[in-house]
C-alpha cells in the first residue's frame, strides 16, 4: 500500500509543480519531502489512518487548487475520490479508494 501511497502523492503534486517544457516531479525531488513511500510505510505500520488521509488531503487540496478548484469538471471528479479515500474508517478498506484515487490522478496527468 505504500507504494501506492507514494504514487497518489507523486501524482497530485505533479499537477502542482510540473510545467510544460519543465522538468519533471520525481520521487526524491524536495517537493516529495514528507510523501516518500518510507513515511507512509511507517504511518501503515502504525495503523495511523488518520496521518495518511491528512496527507493524502494535503497533495489533493493542492492538485485541486491546480485544476482551478472543485467546481471545475475534473476538480469535482477529484474531491469525490478524494472523499472516497477520507470516508474510509479502517486501513484494510484503503486500498480500493486509493487505487481508483491514484489512477484518475494519473489519468488526468
Amino acid at each position: 500500500m505504500e507504494l501506492t501511497l507514494e504514487a497518489v502523492a507523486l501524482f497530485a503534486l505533479k499537477l502542482v509543480y510540473e510545467t510544460d517544457g519543465g522538468s519533471p516531479v520525481l520521487r526524491d525531488d524536495l517537493v516529495m519531502d514528507g510523501y516518500e513511500r518510507e513515511v507512509f510505510g511507517l504511518l501503515v505500520r502504525q495503523r495511523d489512518l488518520a496521518a495518511i488521509q491528512r496527507k493524502i488531503e494535503e497533495c489533493v487540496v493542492q492538485a485541486l487548487e491546480a485544476l482551478g478548484g472543485a467546481h471545475t469538471v475534473l476538480g469535482r471528479e477529484l474531491r469525490r475520490l478524494a472523499t472516497d479515500v477520507q470516508n474510509v474508517h479502517q486501513l484494510d478498506a484503503l486500498p480500493t479508494p486509493l487505487t481508483t484515487l491514484k489512477d484518475y490522478l494519473k489519468d488526468i496527468l
